[in-house]
């Protein structure tokens, strides 16, 4: 008997359980600091702790983009653009993962144009977005990060650049087809890349489509994110 002669929606189940477990590792997430901070300051963040806060935001990032693709896959993902200060969005970002950034010993800085220090977006998606790419700089980053933002022909331009290896050359050559770039082997972000174009292009303004690009370089010389907003 097949998932459809029952009336079962796999994705449904899936996406189902994906929540639940996202709100169980949330529980587990905010014991952990708890207990954290009962220990005294020698015993507080060891370099294990780097490592579990790192796993935290990875798996809790995998989850919200499962999440998300199957909310656009049945259109109830919702898009609620307004204006926001770009100073304050990027800050908001760093400080959600100071302690992944400390814990791995990267410094992460930033740099806004004062020529675009306003974006119209969708705070929550794009939230989700740049935190996916964070956490994907922080695992190749070998000491920084840099965001920058700014104006290119009318379009916002925001820059997430480290000092890495860079982007495997057979992913950099898929795109925008960045589904292709999933590979189980090697654990690529094909699915996280393909997540965060889905995110840019339902951006748009005046038929203009936002969209996502990777290059390598950049003012750090590693992998180098750059989303292009209307």
């Amino acid at each position: 008997m097949t998932d459809k002669q029952t009336g079962l929606d796999f994705s449904m189940v899936i996406a189902s359980t994906v929540h639940d477990m996202k709100n169980s590792l949330t529980t587990v997430m905010q014991t952990h600091a708890q207990w954290r901070e009962r220990l005294d300051d020698a015993q507080r963040n060891p370099p294990e702790c780097g490592v579990i806060d790192y796993e935290f935001a990875r798996l809790n990032g995998m989850m919200v983009q499962l999440l998300g693709l199957y909310k656009l896959g049945i259109d109830q993902l919702p898009l609620r653009p307004d204006y926001h200060e770009m100073d304050d969005f990027i800050e908001a970002q760093l400080a959600l993962h100071q302690e992944v950034l400390s814990g791995r010993g990267i410094t992460a800085s930033y740099d806004v144009d004062d020529f675009c220090p306003l974006g119209f977006f969708d705070r929550e998606l794009l939230g989700s977005l740049v935190a996916n790419i964070m956490i994907n700089a922080i695992r190749f980053a070998r000491s920084a990060i840099h965001i920058s933002v700014r104006e290119e022909e009318g379009q916002l331009l925001l820059t997430i650049n480290d000092d890495g290896p860079g982007y495997r050359p057979e992913l950099l050559t898929l795109q925008p087809d960045f589904v292709q770039g999933i590979d189980a082997v090697s654990g690529s972000t094909g699915l996280g890349l393909y997540f965060a174009s889905q995110i840019a292009a339902r951006h748009q303004r005046n038929s203009v489509q936002g969209r996502i690009e990777l290059t390598n370089g950049g003012d750090l010389g590693g992998g180098c994110f750059i989303l292009y907003l209307p």
